[in-house]
């Protein structure tokens, strides 16, 4: 679809001539999609046997799932084969899959909502360095990528789903298992009992509680190698310089942030001494090759946890992980928003960025609205709208915050995040404040219940390496809200008044 819609080239620096096909010119023309006229153009005989290829479509009536997942084994046995971890996560559908699946996209930056049209695949789609389709997620800037745990190709082979698989049935589980194709080949087995051994104890732990609890860990990893300026993972725990990916040892670091974090209730009491004790440690622990067997993981994981045990004191109160956002979760629901309008807003902040800087109430009466609107988006759209304070949607208004506020914008994808630290120095105020600014003025308006209550018990703010992003969450609504007696409803992007039959329309929503 990418190539017909001229979206990149042959290797020898064609493009294919949409005027050969006249289903892709009309849809170029109606502006679904932006030509590259280019030429060279491919000629036409390529043009109608790329059309002419026949699909092969295989129906099972009747079939069982599991007859299903035996024959999609059988096919991917031979020809173009699937990795291991494609073919385990593909071929099987449960709690535990969807879990990893889910974790996996929020990590990678590829988080959409469960269906999405063809045309919007290439926002989630990754591009490898040697490729560059122009997909929105770059390899490079991936957490598994940036920090050399995997290699840009391992993403292609799923290798990230494989270490957060082995990870999770570690965790839920409760017991470290054999970190290899067997171990892992049998969790996805539902003839094996270890299939429904990690099944039951997910229902026990819960998909929410686990993922909530592993993107805490990589935020707290990510803080870690932030601290006195970014350092790659890779660089500071191996003394030696190398290219080499390291997933088991990664699992073991992550295993010990998670034992002492959640486990065992601390908290981190010094950054820089932490980045410091794990400096070189990857030569301390064992390598070789029974590293993967469970008692020699343990010791690994001990080994660590000895070394920055110092660098963690214990928690006074339940740490803040459930219920809040990750910096995984803010650049996923920043991908999002360039694709789902309606239940996505940015907002910059609320200080005039002209003047004495002085406070918009109009932001704050327009985000209210806001919340109104993504509330009336009903029951059937199945995603909770967010509002992101401290993001601006244009590189002039990056810009021109830059200048002002002196501050380094964060790009994803076409946004960038700028954050709402700079306008608290501007206000002297503490984030505790600047929250409560903005939760006393939803709790002020007219926006009707339960709306308002249940917006104000979601509120959270994020540090986000230091530039602080407020989010607001809009759940999902049984019945169609207002304020002040009106109605809003969201026109794509747009936040506008309803009215006779658009009021009817809404409620018929719900």
């Amino acid at each position: 679809m990418s190539f017909i819609e001229t979206g990149y080239k042959t290797t020898d620096g064609k493009n294919f001539d949409l005027s050969q096909f006249p289903t892709a010119n009309m849809r170029a023309q109606s502006g679904v999609f932006q030509p590259n006229s280019e030429k060279p153009l491919i000629e036409g005989i390529d043009v109608r046997n790329l059309l002419d290829y026949t699909l092969a479509v295989s129906i099972m009536r009747n079939a069982t799932e599991r007859e299903i997942n035996d024959v999609f084994d059988r096919i991917n046995t031979y020809g173009h084969r699937l990795s291991d971890q494609e073919r385990r996560q593909s071929g099987v559908q449960n709690k535990f899959s969807t879990l990893i699946r889910e974790i996996s996209c929020t990590v990678r930056g590829d988080v959409s909502r469960t269906i999405l049209p063809l045309d919007e695949m290439p926002s989630i789609s990754v591009d490898l360095p040697l490729m560059k389709h122009g997909y929105d997620v770059q390899a490079e800037n991936v957490f598994w990528v940036s920090h050399g745990i995997l290699r840009s190709t391992d993403l292609r082979d799923s290798m990230d789903e494989q270490s957060i698989a082995d990870i999770a049935a570690c965790i839920i589980g409760g017991d470290l298992i054999d970190r290899s194709k067997d171990a892992l080949d049998r969790i996805y087995n539902d003839e094996d009992g270890e299939f429904h051994r990690i099944n039951a104890a997910l229902d026990a732990y819960g998909e929410k509680r686990f993922s909530e609890e592993f993107l805490y860990c990589i935020d707290q990893i990510t803080t870690t190698f932030e601290t006195g300026g970014h350092t790659k993972l890779r660089d500071h725990i191996f003394s030696k310089r190398t290219t080499n990916p390291f997933p088991s040892i990664f699992a073991v670091i992550i295993f010990a942030y998670h034992e002492l974090l959640i486990k065992e209730n601390k908290k981190i009491s010094n950054y820089e001494m932490l980045k410091q004790s794990l400096k070189n440690i990857a030569d301390k622990i064992d390598a070789g090759r029974g590293a993967g067997m469970s008692e020699a993981r343990r010791r690994n994981i001990n080994l660590v946890k000895g070394a920055i045990r110092d660098s963690f004191i214990d928690n006074d109160k339940a740490p803040p992980i459930y219920n809040s956002h990750s910096m995984m979760d803010i650049e996923g629901i920043i991908r999002r928003s360039e694709a789902e309008l309606s239940s996505f807003e940015l907002k910059q902040g609320v200080l005039r960025l002209h003047g004495a800087r002085e406070l918009d109430e109009n932001v704050i009466s327009k985000v209210i609205n806001t919340i109104c609107a993504m509330a009336n988006n009903g029951k059937s759209n199945g995603i909770a709208g967010k509002i992101l304070i401290g993001v601006a949607d244009t590189e002039e208004h990056a810009d021109k915050i830059q200048a002002l506020d002196h501050v380094k914008p964060v790009k994803i994808g076409g946004r960038y995040i700028v954050g709402v630290t700079r306008e608290m120095k501007v206000l002297k105020y503490t984030s505790e404040r600047y929250v409560s600014m903005w939760s006393t003025a939803i709790r002020n308006s007219n926006l009707s219940e339960p709306l308002k209550g249940s917006v104000l018990t979601s509120l959270d703010y994020h540090d986000f390496h230091g530039l602080g992003i407020l989010i607001i969450t809009v759940p999902e609504q049984n019945e169609i809200s207002s304020i002040d007696g009106k109605v809003y409803w969201r026109n794509v992007d747009r936040t506008e008044e309803a009215t006779g039959l658009k009021i009817a329309d809404i409620a018929k929503r719900f």
